[in-house]
């Protein structure tokens, strides 16, 4: 049994392989190759735009793949058939962070457009092209969008009157000075598969088990474990400063009156409770990574 899996070529690329090697699997990707090898016997990957992954996948040329939900969405709303992809996992990250992407509506600064309304009559600049015209469809304005083949940030007011692009931070558009008017969409990052993969027994099981790993890689992001040991006596103190995924672990030790305290804490948090726990008489703190969590 081989998983033929479709790997996001492009901005999506390095943040998809950094996931896959915290989940376990290792992905080395050649120079000039567009079929990268994966220390795993049971998956073949392929390098396909995320553009397009969403018809390789449907038509089988792939059994599975990452690509987003915006994509999807315009694979979709192309051949007018919906359900023949399922979704495996909601895998929230984007080329830039562990959060999701918005597709959204901009203008210049500049402009006296306010609203979506007040484009009736103009051109949109995307390569969102189906989803941004069933946008204004179901705001029955009319409009003319146009397909982009990259830079759309530069094309208002000269070749465009309008944009809608995909964003995580908003820098890029306020960097060329474009103001947001609405969100189009919400998009973040899906492993789906075809019919024909999932009825293959192997193959779901291989899936199901690839979207416990990924999600557990991205529970762990930005988490760290904590061991400490403390005395008995000073145990609720030190319990009071823990914030805890669920709740702390508490284990004896050959000491009868200490105790050895294991949790999981927010690394952005690390830096100002490890002095408090000191503070409280906790001994022997160990702060380590993490690479999964299972829920």
């Amino acid at each position: 049994m081989k998983l033929k899996l479709g790997i996001p070529k492009g901005s999506l690329q390095d943040a998809t392989i950094q996931l896959f090697a915290k989940a376990g699997f290792n992905i080395y990707v050649g120079a000039r190759s567009y079929y990268p090898s994966i220390d795993d016997p049971e998956i073949e990957c392929m390098l396909i735009r995320a553009q397009e992954m969403a018809r390789y996948v449907s038509d089988g040329v792939l059994d599975a793949g990452l690509t987003g939900r915006d994509w999807i969405a315009e694979h979709e709303l192309g051949d007018g058939t919906t359900g023949v992809l399922t979704s495996i996992a909601d895998l929230v990250y984007a080329k830039q962070s562990y959060g999701t992407v918005r597709w959204v509506l901009a203008v210049p600064d500049d402009s006296a457009i306010r609203t979506p309304q007040d484009l009736a009559g103009a051109t949109i600049a995307t390569e969102l092209v189906r989803v941004t015209r069933a946008y204004f469809a179901r705001h029955q304005i009319e409009v003319k969008v146009e397909f982009s083949w990259g830079a759309t940030e530069v094309k208002p007011p000269v070749l465009a009157d309008a944009i809608v692009e995909a964003t995580e931070t908003g820098s890029t558009l306020r960097a060329n000075r474009l103001r947001v008017i609405d969100t189009v969409m919400e998009s973040s990052t899906q492993l789906v598969a075809n019919r024909a993969a999932l009825a293959d027994p192997q193959k779901q099981t291989k899936l199901a088990n690839l979207a416990l790993l990924l999600k557990a890689a991205i529970e762990a992001q930005g988490r760290v474990g904590l061991m400490l040991n403390v005395q008995r006596a000073d145990l609720d103190s030190v319990l009071a400063l823990l914030p805890a995924l669920q709740r702390p672990t508490i284990s004896p030790l050959s000491d009868a009156d200490w105790v050895a305290v294991n949790t999981i804490i927010e690394e952005r948090t690390a830096r100002d409770l490890i002095p408090r726990l000191k503070h409280a008489r906790a001994h022997g703190i160990v702060e380590y990574p993490l690479n999964k969590i299972v829920l």
